[in-house]
């Protein structure tokens, strides 16, 4: 696919009819690309486990994180209710010495590694399935395809393609720079390099290598500034290979800058209320990267549910794989 990076207007109509999955799954449908991943998928991950080593895909959720304030995300706040120092004290009033701690945490849905929903982003005012999106997402949340439908489903194969690994910088550092657009046929190549398949109902991780670097040089500009990413032309892979999602370890999942000349996240515009692809971002891969190398085995099982927030668009998560 090429790009006229004067006319995104025109690339994503045709990319969004093109990868369009509108009524594949019937008029009802609230799963996306999830359908895909079905019993059997499931069980053929399972059969991974091997060695019985986990890998957390999760950064940590605190106000350390990356975000800044963009579209009033902040990094999460977490607020003991009770502590040690008030059972100590007895200010509790519970009975026979028993004493206990609470607490609570305030953040936005996307703030840290998360899931995209299906009511996250609009074409032209049309959601998901060709719903139109006032009647899908109001101020009580996504009345139709809210992020808990899919809380039970996000279990399976997972395939890591260490693209920073195999196209990363010449010193060896397996990092792609920003700005760096991964294409179809760098997916591909990586596959091939790792030996591991991908297709129907696999959930596919992407790692650039954007995050090690936020952690080595602080955060900058994580949170929205240049990355790498996948190219909008990569829209008919994600479509033909028929996986279930899609996660990196960069906030914004496509490259940054975007490719047109005027444009925001434009393959976003495409795969979620066109494709109805499930995505992941701010994930962190370099752990699960480094066993894979070591070991020379890309795929594995890969849990990955939503918490079951009625209505959200999105959701944090707490990604595990297990080798």
């Amino acid at each position: 696919m090429s790009l006229d990076r004067t006319d995104p207007e025109g690339a994503i109509a045709e990319a969004a009819k093109a990868c369009s999955n509108w009524g594949r799954w019937g008029e009802d449908d609230v799963l996306g690309t999830l359908n895909f991943l079905d019993e059997a998928k499931r069980r053929e991950g399972a059969a991974l486990v091997r060695r019985g080593v986990s890998f957390s895909l999760s950064q940590r959720f605190d106000m350390n994180g990356p975000q800044k304030g963009w579209r009033r995300r902040t990094n999460p706040v977490h607020t003991m209710l009770d502590t040690g120092t008030d059972a100590a004290l007895g200010n509790q009033g519970f009975p026979h010495g028993i004493g206990g701690a609470d607490d609570v945490v305030a953040m936005p849905l996307q703030c840290s590694t998360q899931w995209d929903g299906l009511g996250h982003i609009f074409d032209h005012g049309i959601a998901w399935n060709g719903r139109a999106a006032e009647r899908v997402v109001t101020s009580d949340g996504d009345l139709v395809t809210g992020i808990e439908h899919m809380a039970p489903y996000v279990a399976g194969r997972g395939v890591l393609l260490d693209v920073a690994r195999i196209f990363g910088a010449d010193d060896g550092a397996p990092e792609l720079p920003d700005g760096f657009a991964i294409t179809a046929e760098h997916l591909t190549a990586t596959a091939g390099a790792h030996g591991v398949s991908v297709g129907r109902g696999d959930i596919v991780l992407v790692r650039t290598g954007h995050l090690a670097r936020a952690r080595r040089d602080g955060w900058g500009d994580y949170a929205g500034g240049p990355a790498p990413g996948l190219s909008f032309t990569t829209a008919g892979w994600l479509h033909g290979t028929e996986i279930a999602a899609i996660a990196t370890d960069t906030w914004g999942f496509e490259v940054r800058p975007n490719e047109f000349d005027d444009a925001f996240q434009p393959l976003h515009q495409v795969v979620i209320p066109n494709m109805g692809l499930l995505i992941g971002e701010m994930w962190d891969l370099d752990a699960l990267a480094e066993d894979c190398a070591a070991e020379g085995v890309y795929e594995f099982w890969l849990t990955a549910a939503p918490l079951p927030i009625t209505g959200a668009v999105g959701s944090p998560v707490n990604p595990i794989a297990v080798k």
